[in-house]
């Protein structure tokens, strides 16, 4: 079991970058579904795209622009690639974050457990 901590100033630190582990977990795991979205809807763009015959346009800020189907492909191939590799990176990424917020947290329920026992064996 582990030592009962002696050092609040320590305890407060490892809660301190328990909770901050937490936050960049949760914007970590937003960052990657907002990704996954834009797969999602770069696949259904690029499913359309083989079926188109007529006009096909891109977007440009606020305009539309008139391209080839083969240029649009192309793009949103090149974009594709981009947003898998960035998913890949915010899960591996995640990955991290998540086992070391595990870490943490067990240390920190043995920490308290260690604690709560010390104070029980003083009390009794």
């Amino acid at each position: 079991m582990a030592e009962p901590v002696r050092d609040p100033k320590k305890l407060q630190s490892q809660v301190d970058e328990f909770q901050n582990l937490q936050r960049q977990l949760q914007m970590v795991s937003m960052q990657r579904q907002q990704v996954q979205m834009q797969i999602e809807e770069m696949n259904m763009a690029t499913e359309e795209l083989k079926t188109a015959s007529g006009k096909v346009f891109r977007a440009i800020g606020n305009l539309l622009i008139e391209t080839s189907v083969a240029a649009a492909k192309k793009e949103m191939a090149e974009k594709l690639e981009t947003f898998e590799v960035r998913n890949g990176s915010l899960g591996k990424q995640e990955e991290k974050l998540r086992a070391r917020s595990e870490e943490l947290r067990a240390y920190l329920e043995k920490a308290l457990a260690a604690s709560q026992n010390a104070a029980a064996d003083e009390a009794g």
